[in-house]
């Protein structure tokens, strides 16, 4: 099933997923709203996107915390 960003408080409810699985799937998320963007891509999409981005890397870190936090961390 593909997922996106409205989704992640489901993600992070599945009391079946493990860590590992939740973790993936966010970063799946983040990787998917990159790879979408192209060089003619406007300035705010890229700025919206980086917010969600973000806001995935927050999600990661309440289930891993020393992730998330390298995660923010290294954001640019």
């Amino acid at each position: 099933m593909n997922y996106n960003i409205e989704d992640i408080d489901k993600i992070l409810g599945f009391t079946s997923w493990s860590i590992k699985k939740k973790i993936d799937t966010l970063l799946e998320i983040d990787a998917d709203m990159y790879c979408n963007m192209g060089k003619e891509t406007l300035k705010t999409h890229k700025e919206e996107t980086k917010r969600k981005s973000k806001k995935l890397y927050h999600a990661i870190k309440k289930v891993d915390n020393k992730l998330g936090e390298k995660l923010l961390y290294h954001m640019d």
